[in-house]
């Protein structure tokens, strides 16, 4: 691993005051490293200059290159991203860069590692491009292990971890079913919320709480959602709330 701050800190110290310097500034710098999770000159760099590419030709970027990565674009590719341009009501000018961004990315020349570095600070932003990711992915009913590959280091710049990428993959898994908990349902209720019997109770509430957060009905509340969209999204809080409460009187935590 490179921490690119604690080499410039061994460098400054050992500058101004030599061996002493040197260790101070690298301790310094190992600090920031830790705390700011720099862990190359991207990184830094990212920090300091944030990329200059808009949201949605990064996105589209990303997703011409998860429907390159296996070798042919199918016509599934195009259409999942078709649909990601009507998910985000793109006129007719933004669709043409859409286009030209998901064609730029199907060269697989281009570097994503500062802008999506530059994301860590938008993580509901973040979220939005995960989602569209997966997908893409699965427009084919199958994830391969290239593009499965691709989002992990994605995933991974972005500041998430691998198993809520692996949980975040499976909302998206073509005919997936998810069981809805019953009363008793223990079992039901650990895979609505996407956590295992031995999670930790911290872990089990961040889960909880970011499915709510998601669900909720008042985040559709003005955006033009339709009765039918608030109502389900009503029941999938209750389902949540249900399941939730049932883990924790099972676990007895509060």
């Amino acid at each position: 691993m490179f921490w690119p701050v604690t080499v410039l800190g061994v460098l400054a110290g050992w500058a101004l005051a030599s061996i002493p310097g040197a260790l101070l500034g690298g301790l310094l710098g190992q600090v920031l490293d830790r705390r700011l999770k720099l862990q190359s000159w991207a990184s830094l760099r990212a920090l300091f200059w944030p990329p200059r590419l808009d949201d949605d030709e990064l996105l589209f970027m990303l997703l011409g290159r998860l429907a390159k990565c296996d070798g042919r674009v199918l016509q599934v590719h195009i259409h999942a991203a078709r649909q990601e341009m009507q998910r985000l009501r793109l006129g007719e000018t933004a669709r043409q860069r859409a286009m030209a961004a998901f064609a730029r990315g199907k060269q697989m020349t281009d570097s994503f590692e500062e802008p999506l570095l530059g994301l860590r600070r938008r993580p509901e932003r973040a979220e939005v491009l995960l989602r569209s990711c997966w997908r893409m992915a699965w427009a084919d009913g199958r994830v391969s292990e290239q593009e499965y590959e691709l989002i992990q280091q994605w995933g991974s710049w972005l500041g998430w971890a691998r198993d809520d990428l692996n949980t975040l993959a499976d909302e998206y898994e073509p005919n997936r079913r998810v069981v809805d908990p019953v009363p008793g349902d223990y079992q039901a209720a650990l895979r609505l919320l996407g956590v295992k019997n031995s999670s930790e109770p911290a872990a089990i509430k961040r889960a909880y709480r970011k499915l709510l957060s998601q669900h909720h009905p008042d985040k559709l509340a003005g955006g033009g959602a339709s009765p039918a969209q608030i109502r389900a999204a009503t029941e999938r809080t209750g389902e949540l709330h249900q399941a939730y409460e049932l883990i924790r009187s099972r676990r007895g935590f509060r």
